[in-house]
Parts: structure tokens; C-alpha cells; sequence
């Protein structure tokens, strides 16, 4: 029986596959791999709902998943869509394992929390005040049986680096390692975000990023002598793949500033925001505009004429202002929202809505505003590949490009379960018949 384990490293893109296979576990166990340079993400280019799509293999009008946190515009400090009920398509490369008779197993793969059809599941979750601990928020979001005695003898990792990079990568590995090695599951995916943590601090392509590619060999290695020691080598096929790139940006820009000035926002005495009729939400290199009542045409075309307004002034931040039926009908992405701003290619946006318009002072610990980020339109940028090798993939086929959305379809073909409806398709070159 076939098995597979896919590794999503975080805004790993095509550039860095040079260096990558000059070190040594690549060289040594993915010799021969088949490679697809460029797979074009969803729009907007963000870490959940990139991975929405990549398990689900439909877009984000249909799954639903736009941002990495729930909506609640004006709100600081969001929860974030840790739990699988965040995802509206409900038939995943997950439930096709299971339903199939096989056994599944995710850590940290984004939207997986307390996922009824993940039999081994560790969920990108935090412990949520001071009296949380580690094994407690685990166990909240899924984790059971051994997998929760795996978090507990590894939580030393975590102590005092619960969110920090690579500490709770070389947690990720240690975990996903015991589960190969103990439970042997059919399905594996998990999810390091190493690279994206140094992007964020430090910019697209430096040293810095250049040893993270290196620790992601270091995993690379780990996992493959982990199903040598499991005697599942010869039966799994592995694959490395990731949900975005980023781009450098020089300043951060906050619209909700010009919202305010022009009353569609109100703020209170400490500057949050205390009501509106419209409001920016960031998400990273692109935003999303909302109406209070999206009904009223007046204040849709008041809004509409003020951003138009802003684009052609240039001085905003962005180049385009879609509308809700513009964007869908292009990139496939429907919510709530009225309007999307997408970036001028080197300003991200902010929601802040007192002070300056425009801000150089990056936070490395917002996706949203460090030295390098995303959220941009799928096709611009460094862009992420997927690189397969094992049992089940032909050696040596080199495709320029290909979709998430044809991630699922393909992992369920080398899986060999059968894969319903789906906006992508099965990569079909590189696998054996």
C-alpha cells in the first residue's frame, strides 16, 4: 500500500531549490525527484487559506478560508482559524484517506483543528493566557492517545520559544518523526514555517533565509530516516511543496487613516477604532474593504469613488480596487468583503486608523508588516514549487508550472483513493500510471 508524506515549507519558492539540492539529505534521498518550478497559489496568497486549498484542491470562494484570522474588523489581536470547521468545503484529501480505509496523520497543517478524519493530529494551536499549558491547548484542538505523549516528551522545545523559529520547527520534526516511526500512517502533512519566520524578519533572499532552506534539508533527512527505521521507505512517496513566496516591502500604509478623516471610520480616545461604516482589514499585500451595511448603494459608491480616488494619487499603497464580483470572477475568492485593495508591489497595509498614513517601522511577529510579506496577487513574485519523489513519480520530469488546487487531486492519485468534485486536476506527468 502506498504511502505518502507531503511537507509544506512555508514560503519556500522555487529559488531556493538551487541551494537546496546541494545539501546533503536532499541530494541523498531526492535524487532523480520530479519538479513543478511554479505552482500558482490563491489569491489572497495566505499561509491558511493557501492551505486551505491545498487539502481541500478548490478555491477559496468555495472553502471559504480568505485570511489566517476570524473577522472582526477594528479587533486587534485576532484568534486565528486553528479549526477544521473554519473550512466550509468539508471534503478533504483527509476524509478521502479515511473514508478509503487508510489512516491519516497532520502537525501544524493550518485549519486541521479537532479534525474528525485526522486519526494522528498535532494542530498549529497556542496555549491562550498564562495558566494554559502545551498539553492542555493540544488537547483542545485534537491531540489524544500517543500523539499527546509525543507533545509532552518534545515540549521542552517549546519552553519560553512557544512561537519562535526554529525551535517549534525542530518540534514539528521531532513529533512528525514519532508518528512515522510508532504509527506508520498512510497520510502524513506538516507544516514548518521556518523560511516564512525569516522572510518576515529579514527580507526575501539573504543569509538568514539561506539557513533556513538548510534546516529544511535537516528535516528533509530526519523524515526520510524516520520511514527507514519504520521500514516504510520503499512504500512512501514525499513531497515537498509550499503555499506562497513574499516580496520585500518598504512601508506600510494604513487606509483606515483616510476612512477616518473622511467619517466613514470613527475612533475613540485612544485612537482604537469604536465604529464604522468602512473599514480596511489587512492581509498583508492586499486588503479588504468592508461596508457596515454593504447594501446601501450610496455609501458603496461613495467608498468606491474615495478608493478610485486613492489608487490614482498613488500615494496609497495600491494599484488596483476590485470589487467583490471583479475579484471572484478572477481569482475565485467571495466573502463579506466589498472591495480589495492589491498593493503597488512594495507597500503592505496596516489597520490602523490614527497616526501617520504611511509607516516604515516593521514587527516581524505580524505576517502583515515585516521586511518581506504576502497576500498579493498568485501571480507575482518568487513563486512556490512542488517537488515529488518515491514509488508512485515518475524520476526526472520537470513541469514550469502548475496550481495548488491541483495539489489534492494528486495526492489523492498517488495515494490510489479515488478524488470527487475538485477545481484542480491530478498532476498527471509526473506520476506513474
Amino acid at each position: 500500500m502506498p504511502k505518502l508524506i507531503v511537507m509544506s515549507a512555508d514560503a519556500l519558492v522555487t529559488e531556493d531549490l538551487e541551494l537546496l539540492f546541494k545539501c546533503p539529505n536532499a541530494k541523498r534521498y531526492m535524487g532523480g525527484c520530479s519538479t513543478v518550478r511554479r505552482m500558482r497559489g490563491v489569491y489572497p496568497t495566505i499561509t491558511y487559506p493557501c492551505h486551505a486549498t491545498m487539502m481541500t484542491g478548490v478555491y477559496p470562494n468555495r472553502h471559504g478560508v480568505i485570511r489566517n484570522d476570524i473577522l472582526s474588523p477594528g479587533q486587534k489581536n485576532r484568534p486565528w482559524l486553528w479549526f477544521h470547521d473554519a473550512v466550509r468545503w468539508k471534503h478533504d484529501i483527509f476524509r478521502a484517506a479515511k473514508s478509503n480505509g487508510l489512516t491519516t496523520a497532520a502537525v501544524f497543517w493550518p485549519c486541521t483543528g479537532n479534525h474528525p478524519d485526522i486519526d494522528y493530529l498535532i494542530d498549529e494551536y497556542w496555549t491562550q493566557d498564562k495558566n494554559d499549558t502545551i498539553p492542555e491547548a493540544m488537547a483542545r484542538a485534537g491531540a489524544k492517545g500517543p500523539v499527546l505523549e509525543y507533545v509532552r516528551k518534545y515540549e521542552p522545545l517549546l519552553k519560553g520559544h512557544e512561537r519562535q523559529h526554529p525551535q517549534v520547527d525542530d518540534f514539528i520534526i521531532k513529533c512528525a518523526c514519532d508518528i512515522v516511526m510508532d504509527l506508520k500512517p498512510d497520510l502524513l502533512m506538516l507544516h514548518p514555517a521556518n523560511v516564512d519566520a525569516y522572510r518576515h524578519h529579514y527580507g526575501l533572499f539573504n543569509e538568514s533565509v539561506d539557513a533556513g532552506v538548510i534546516e529544511t534539508d535537516f528535516y528533509i533527512g530526519e523524515l526520510f530516516r524516520a520511514c527507514q527505521t519504520a521500514g516504510v521507505l520503499e512504500d512512501t512517496n514525499f513531497v515537498l511543496t509550499s503555499d506562497h513566496g513574499q516580496m520585500d516591502i518598504t512601508r506600510i500604509v494604513n487606509p483606515n487613516v483616510a476612512f477616518a478623516k473622511e467619517r466613514l471610520l470613527r475612533t475613540d480616545g485612544d485612537g482604537a477604532v469604536a465604529d464604522w461604516d468602512a473599514i480596511c482589514v489587512s492581509g498583508g499585500m492586499s486588503a479588504c474593504v468592508y461596508l457596515k451595511d454593504p447594501g446601501d448603494a450610496a455609501l458603496w459608491n461613495r467608498v468606491y469613488a474615495l478608493l478610485n480616488k486613492m489608487k490614482d494619487d498613488g500615494a496609497y499603497g495600491f494599484s488596483n480596487v476590485f470589487t467583490a464580483d471583479e475579484i471572484n470572477e478572477r481569482e475565485h475568492v467571495a466573502e463579506s468583503f466589498s472591495f480589495i485593495l492589491e498593493t503597488d508591489n512594495y507597500s503592505a497595509f496596516g489597520e490602523d486608523a490614527a497616526g501617520p498614513m504611511a509607516v516604515t517601522q516593521f514587527d516581524a511577529f505580524d505576517y502583515r508588516k515585516g521586511r518581506a510579506t504576502h497576500g498579493y496577487l498568485p501571480e507575482k513574485g518568487p513563486q512556490p514549487p512542488f517537488v515529488a519523489v518515491g514509488p508512485g513519480v515518475r524520476p526526472g520530469v520537470a513541469l514550469e508550472e502548475g496550481r495548488l488546487v491541483d495539489q489534492a487531486p494528486t495526492f489523492a492519485r498517488l495515494l490510489g483513493v479515488p478524488y470527487p468534485e475538485t477545481d484542480g486536476r491530478a498532476i498527471d506527468e509526473i506520476l506513474i500510471k
